[in-house]
């Protein structure tokens, strides 16, 4: 893909569907695997930059039936008069519901995939604001990667305010001056990355806190993923309190004002002609 654009804290991936192809904004997102974007009719939708996608103008829109691998592998999934359905939940409560599908998605200049199996809300809701649709990049078997059998992906992602755009990237060689951190397999759930986190500090200080917290756990809880889909970094009750301590003991100087929705600990830089950096550090339990 050649770029992506970010907007309300979202980033964006210029994507092709269907033939002839048209192109659509689409959220990218780590944490989940199945791609959709709405579709005509809309029962409910959203607003979004780009024209809704109508199946009718693509000769290459596919219906899958309810027998197929590809719908039995949803996590939910009905039938309608032999047509595979799909409901897709994310943490925030936004959701997207309508008909599991097959089309044919390209990437600007770099060629087009046939037949990969997505979404075609009829029915969505949520903080997708001027976007068409989802592209899921998890680790389970319905995810972008998976489908078009990608090796490996990539993506920089640039200050909303660069000129310049971010990058998303398959199959692309590693560059020989990146700094890396494995990735952690969880059995339990296929879709998640995550990373081997096992402590961080506030100031160049050391927070005191139990590596065990961030670990999954022998159910699959736990653990510490990575998600392109989140515009926060959250962390368990335990870690997160010590963070806000140790910040809040380092900022005396700074005053004080009402929290905001989950963010219980904000500040009034009104009478403020600058601020100086915090930097909060991480490191993972390896190092590649």
């Amino acid at each position: 893909m050649r770029y992506v654009l970010t907007f309300n804290m979202l980033h964006f991936s210029r994507v092709g569907v269907g033939s002839p192809s048209k192109e659509y904004f689409m959220v990218i997102d780590t944490g989940s695997d199945v791609s959709w974007l709405q579709c005509q009719p809309c029962s409910d939708c959203y607003q979004q930059s780009d024209p809704i996608y109508t199946p009718s103008s693509s000769s290459t829109y596919s219906p899958l039936t309810c027998r197929t691998r590809e719908c039995s592998t949803l996590e939910v999934s009905a039938c309608r008069n032999s047509a595979c359905l799909y409901q897709v939940s994310y943490g925030d409560g936004s959701y997207t519901v309508g008909e599991f599908v097959t089309e044919t998605v390209s990437f600007g200049t770099s060629g087009k995939i046939p037949k990969v199996a997505i979404g075609c809300g009829h029915d969505n809701e949520g903080l997708f604001i001027g976007a068409a649709g989802l592209l899921g990049l998890g680790g389970g078997p319905l995810s972008l990667p998976s489908q078009i059998k990608a090796t490996s992906f990539s993506y920089c992602l640039v200050d909303r305010d660069s000129p310049k755009s971010s990058s998303l990237e398959f199959n692309s060689a590693k560059p020989a001056d990146c700094v890396t951190a494995p990735l952690i397999k969880n059995n339990k759930l296929n879709t998640f990355y995550y990373v081997g986190l096992s402590g961080f500090s506030v100031g160049g200080q050391q927070i005191s806190v139990p590596p065990t917290l961030f670990d999954v756990d022998e159910s699959g809880s736990g653990g510490v993923i990575v998600d392109s889909g989140i515009a926060i970094t959250r962390l368990p009750t335990q870690a997160y309190n010590s963070l806000r301590t140790a910040f809040t003991r380092l900022t005396p100087h700074l005053k004080s004002t009402t929290g905001v929705a989950l963010f219980d600990t904000c500040y009034d830089f009104s009478s403020m002609s600058s601020v100086g950096g915090m930097v909060v550090g991480w490191w993972s339990k390896e190092k590649d």
